[in-house]
């Protein structure tokens, strides 16, 4: 294992790597190279240079990933994720918005493919209360999705 930083190229050629993989935010990509950098200033430099160049870019991170967690997730859990992971706040408040147009459908989605038939017990009702919390729903979906399924 090498014990120097790497040399501008090499840091360059690291980071194009990574982005090959996959989108990363600006913050993630930082995060992981800054061991691999010889100052602060150089990753500084080679960040602007790849945002300048398109080849990062925090909004297309953020789509991707909102379209990613979107099959299984809420708003609210992707809003927190796209801001754990460097995301402005108001680009992930704006992506989360967009994924909670469809959220009771998917919610009902989540729930028939995980529960197969309808809860009987308060106990049970309580339990898939708190799997859709887990899972970034909001109340008033939860409790308009569970009285639904009570009706039918």
């Amino acid at each position: 294992m090498k014990d120097s930083p790497d040399s501008a190229p090499e840091l360059r050629a690291r980071a194009l790597r990574l982005l090959a993989r996959r989108e990363h935010s600006r913050a993630e990509l930082a995060r992981k190279l800054v061991v691999h950098a010889p100052s602060a200033e150089a990753l500084q430099q080679l960040l602007d240079a790849l945002a300048a160049r398109r080849q990062l870019s925090d909004e297309r991170f953020a789509e991707e990933r909102a379209r990613q967690l979107a099959r299984k997730y809420g708003a609210a859990r992707i809003r927190l994720d796209l801001i754990s992971k460097g995301v402005a706040a108001q680009t992930a408040a704006r992506l989360s918005q967009a994924s909670a147009d469809g959220d009771f459908e998917r919610a009902r989605a989540i729930l028939a493919r995980k529960y197969r038939q309808r809860a009987t017990t308060a106990a049970e009702r309580a339990r898939r209360m708190r799997f859709l919390q887990g899972r970034g729903f909001g109340q008033g979906i939860i409790r308009r999705l569970l009285s639904s399924a009570e009706t039918e």
